[in-house]
């Protein structure tokens, strides 16, 4: 290359410099903790286990008695008018009476049929179902993050690309018009020069805009304000060893969607054992302290007064409820088939797209060293192309020919390092072994 490219190169590198140090340098790790903690999703799901934990309580179970205070006071004023067996009468306007009654009760289901702890069993399942929605949660936006991410690094090498091969072309633009300013050339390859460096501006340009998009849609990814500038790594890292066998295995022991599917079951199998409970009585001890005192203008008590304590226990069976213990049965034992079906349908989809995604994986893999390759051919080429068309032994369209073969191959390499990696994270995201 000539002076005047190597000059242009070092102002776009210490350009690249100074934006470099007045952005914010983002890593993948910053991203993902920065996620964690703000992204709107998963502290929503995170207050839903929260609700999920607070049920849990045996209290809510109805393992524990009830203490219940009471006042009660009446009052009323009545014209009042009474005959008595001896035939007296009496007579007073404007009467007034007041009752009060106070006190506490106190009671204690001690026996419902078991019912008590097939519920807070049932609590202690959905709690478990909670912290599984969340790990969805929170694996569905680590996916999404590092997808995003990787599309950036994706777009940054090729903005790099773009940039290289914008200087070619106006390096070609210059040596055009030099030719044609001694008669060597015709304006026709000026303006044929002048053509191709457009179409260069406006493909970067194109890309400066997606690449500026992709970072405002990561910015609300990790909730924070979208105008945030920062920039990324410059390097892929693809895991290159995983095995569909240990996948498999990690899947069914840590994957959300079929954990939170063994969860479901287990609770319509606590919900059957809740509609069993009714068959049995329910046995619950009663008690109290209560005080009461009566005031009455007419009659034969004008005033009377109580205060004690009272126990006792009640005891009730369902006889006949019209069948509705049989259909809440047969409903929950429908909903226990149910639940086993879509086990063995999420095992199925599971394994599925474990292998389907195992095979893009492999061929991704496959692809980066292709294309890497490629890329070194081609810049190889375009190397040699640009050297033969300073001395004039090629045509620009030749030169034109290479100059889009590197873009072109550059674009392929990183778009399958970008493949490659998103192969990766959704095989790790099914079996729940996204790292965080």
């Amino acid at each position: 290359m000539n002076k005047k490219i190597v000059i242009h190169s070092l102002l776009l590198f210490l350009i690249c410099i100074v934006k470099t140090n007045a952005q914010q340098s983002l890593s993948i790790e910053d991203a993902i903790k920065m996620a964690l903690e703000n992204n709107y999703e998963i502290r929503i799901a995170s207050n839903d286990l929260k609700v999920y934990q607070a049920n849990n309580a045996i209290g809510n179970a109805g393992m524990l008695p009830t203490l219940t205070a009471n006042v009660v006071d009446n009052n009323n004023i009545q014209n009042l008018s009474q005959i008595r067996l001896d035939g007296t009468e009496n007579s007073l306007n404007n009467a007034k009476n007041n009752s009060l009654n106070y006190g506490v009760s106190l009671g204690w289901t001690i026996f419902d049929g078991m019912g008590m702890f097939a519920r807070k069993e049932q609590f202690e399942e959905l709690q478990k179902l909670g912290e599984s929605e969340l790990k969805l949660s929170i694996l569905t936006k680590i996916s999404d993050v590092y997808a995003t991410y990787y599309d950036l690094v994706q777009q940054q090498q090729q903005l790099a690309a773009l940039d290289s091969t914008l200087v070619i072309s106006n390096q070609r633009l210059d040596l055009a018009q030099n030719r044609f300013s001694i008669g060597k050339a015709s304006k026709l390859e000026v303006l044929n020069a002048q053509v191709d460096l457009n179409t260069d501006k406006v493909t970067l340009l194109k890309q400066k805009e997606f690449f500026a998009n992709t970072k405002i849609l990561l910015n609300q990814i990790l909730a924070r304000d979208t105008k945030t500038d920062f920039t990324v790594t410059t390097i892929f890292k693809v895991d290159g060893d995983l095995k569909l066998a240990e996948l498999n295995n990690l899947a069914q022991k840590q994957n959300p969607q079929l954990e939170a599917q063994i969860i479901n079951k287990r609770v319509a199998e606590l919900q059957l054992k809740q509609a069993r409970a009714t068959r049995y009585p329910t046995i619950r001890l009663t008690s109290g302290y209560n005080f009461s005192e009566t005031e009455s203008s007419l009659g034969f008590t004008t005033q009377s007064s109580s205060r004690g304590f009272n126990y006792g226990f009640t005891a009730s069976l369902n006889v006949f409820d019209g069948f509705r213990q049989h259909r809440n049965e047969k409903i929950a034992h429908l909903a226990i088939e149910n639940a086993k079906l879509q086990i063995d349908q999420q095992n199925l989809n599971i394994e599925t797209q474990l292998a389907t995604a195992y095979q893009t994986y492999l061929t991704n893999l496959e692809l980066i060293e292709l294309e890497k390759n490629n890329q070194s051919i081609a810049k190889q080429n375009l190397s040699i192309t640009l050297d033969k068309f300073h001395i004039g032994t090629i045509t620009t369209l030749e030169f034109r020919t290479a100059q889009l073969n590197y873009v072109n191959a550059t674009v392929r390499y990183t778009n399958a390092q970008f493949q490659a990696k998103l192969s990766e994270i959704s095989l790790k995201e099914l079996a729940g072994n996204l790292d965080y």
